[in-house]
């Protein structure tokens, strides 16, 4: 009976805080960037990996030549697939960011836009790539994902 007891507070205490967003304070503060230094998990659980996202719009893929516009769906293409996992985009622990012909006005839309999403921080843990293309013509973003959820 004790070393029941005993699991079960051990589990409680595991899931009460799943997941943890640190930035050191040694390092500088990425918060205005829309990203964290780090993050972990300290439970059990189900980890989500999400398939690079385009800005394509629906089955058709149809992609604008806006970039604003295509960072707009393709963050609403993550939160479509984290949905399907009864998630929301704060159990996203770390995305990668593919964005064509980087640029610092690329760079302030992105942030303005991942705002909207992450409207509670903390920001996952955040790796952004500038390429020269991505896999289908047209495409100036791709986003994947790692997202966390804490079994109960």
């Amino acid at each position: 009976m004790k070393h029941f007891i005993f699991s079960l507070l051990s589990i409680y205490a595991f899931t009460a805080e799943a997941q943890t967003f640190k930035n050191p304070s040694s390092l500088f503060d990425p918060t205005p960037y829309g990203f964290s230094h780090a993050s972990s998990v300290f439970t059990p659980g189900q980890f989500v990996y999400i398939s690079g996202q385009s800005g394509g719009l629906g089955k058709e893929h149809t992609l604008s030549n806006s970039f604003r516009e295509q960072t707009q769906i393709v963050l609403k293409n993550i939160v479509t697939v984290l949905d399907s996992y009864n998630l929301k985009p704060e159990n996203i622990m770390k995305i990668t960011i593919l964005i064509v012909d980087h640029s610092p006005e690329k760079l302030k839309i992105w942030n303005e836009e991942i705002r909207k999403i992450w409207q509670n921080k903390p920001f996952p843990a955040s790796t952004l790539i500038p390429v020269p293309k991505l896999a289908i013509e047209g495409m100036q973003i791709e986003v994947d994902a790692m997202a966390f959820k804490a079994m109960k």
